[in-house]
C-alpha cells in the first residue's frame, strides 16, 4: 500500500508496507547492540539538558543512521544523539525520527523497559513506527496495514486496542511522574495505575492492556513518534491537551525547542477524548 503523500523529483513514492519489515530488521540490530552493554557497570555521562546517555545510545544510533541511509536513501533523519550534538537536519515533508535508546534511566538502572525507536513522519503524522524492546524481546510495528506485535520467535499477533471498560486503567512514566498528573487523575474514573518506561506505554494501549495514558511532563518528538504511530495503526490516537492530534516536525517554535512536544493525552478507544480533554475537566472544576 502506498501512502498519499504526492511524489515529486525529490521525494517519490513509497510503499509504507514494505518498508516495515527493513525498520524491524534494523531495530533488532540496534537492539542487540544495547544488549551488549547491558550491565550493571555501564558508563554513564551527562548531556547538556541534564539527561543521562551511555555508549550504547551512540551505537546504537550509528546502527540505525547507517542502515536508513541503504533503506530509504534521500529521506532526512532526526535522531536524538545527532541532535544533542546540533547536527539535526530541517524536517521535511518526510523524515524519520530515531530515539536509539528510549529510557536510558530505564537501561541504567537494569529494568528492561528500555527501548528502541524508529518513526517515519508524513506531513507531521506518524506513518509508520516500529517499537522495540530487546532486554524483553518484544517488537511493536505499525502501519498502513494495521499494529501488530511478536514476543520472541512466536509469529506476529495483529493488535487493536479495546473499547474503554469505564473505569480506565492508567499507564504512566515510571522515571518522570508529576504531580500535576496526580491531581488531573483524581477527576477521572481509574480503576487501577501501571507505572512503565519508555514508548512501551503506547504499545500498552494498542495491545489492548491499558486505556490511557496523560502526559504532563517534557519530551520530544523522537520519544513518542514511533510508539504514537503503532497506537494510531491499532485505532487509538494522541492529543494536545485541548484534544487536537498530537503534530511532528515541530521547528522554530517560539516557546520551546526544536521537536519538543507539548503535554498530551494518549487513548486507546478515543471515546474516552472527551472526558479525559483538559479542557473538559477545568470548566468542571
Amino acid at each position: 500500500m502506498t501512502h498519499p503523500l504526492p511524489p515529486s523529483p525529490d521525494r517519490p513514492a513509497l510503499d509504507l508496507d514494505a518498508l516495515l519489515e527493513p525498520l524491524c530488521a534494523l531495530a533488532l540490530e540496534a537492539g542487540a547492540c544495547i544488549l551488549r552493554h547491558y550491565r550493571p557497570d555501564v558508563a554513564v555521562a551527562t548531556k547538556g539538558d541534564g539527561s543521562p546517555v551511555t555508549q550504547a545510545d551512540g551505537e546504537a544510533e550509528a546502527i540505525i543512521l547507517e542502515g536508513l541511509a541503504e533503506i530509504a536513501p534521500g529521506i532526512p533523519v532526526v535522531a536524538e544523539e545527532e541532535a544533542a550534538a546540533g547536527r539535526c537536519p530541517d524536517a521535511s515533508a518526510r523524515f524519520f525520527l530515531v530515539d536509539p535508546l528510549d529510557g536510558t534511566r530505564e537501561f541504567i538502572t537494569g529494568n528492561g523497559e528500555f527501548t528502541v525507536n524508529i518513526a517515519l513522519i508524513e506531513y507531521g503524522v506518524p506513518v509508520l513506527g516500529v517499537v522495540y524492546a530487546p532486554a524483553l524481546g518484544r517488537l511493536f510495528a505499525g502501519g498502513p496495514a494495521g499494529a501488530w506485535r511478536r514476543e520472541g520467535a512466536e509469529k506476529r499477533h495483529p493488535m487493536r486496542v479495546r473499547a474503554a471498560p469505564g473505569p480506565l486503567t492508567v499507564v504512566g512514566s515510571r522515571s518522570h511522574g508529576s504531580a500535576e498528573t496526580a491531581v488531573y487523575l483524581e477527576r477521572l474514573p481509574v480503576a487501577g495505575f501501571a507505572a512503565c518506561g519508555s514508548s512501551l506505554k503506547f504499545c500498552m494501549l494498542a495491545a489492548g492492556e491499558a486505556d490511557f495514558y496523560p502526559r504532563f511532563g517534557r519530551t520530544m518528538e523522537w520519544d513518542t513518534a514511533a510508539g504514537d504511530a503503532i497506537l494510531r495503526a491499532a485505532g487509538g490516537c494522541v492529543t494536545t491537551c485541548d484534544g487536537q492530534p498530537l503534530r511532528y516536525g515541530k521547528q522554530q517554535q517560539a516557546h520551546d525547542a526544536d521537536f519538543a512536544n507539548p503535554h498530551f493525552l494518549a487513548f486507546g478507544d478515543p471515546a474516552i477524548l472527551p472526558l479525559a480533554c483538559t479542557d473538559r475537566i477545568a470548566r468542571e472544576s
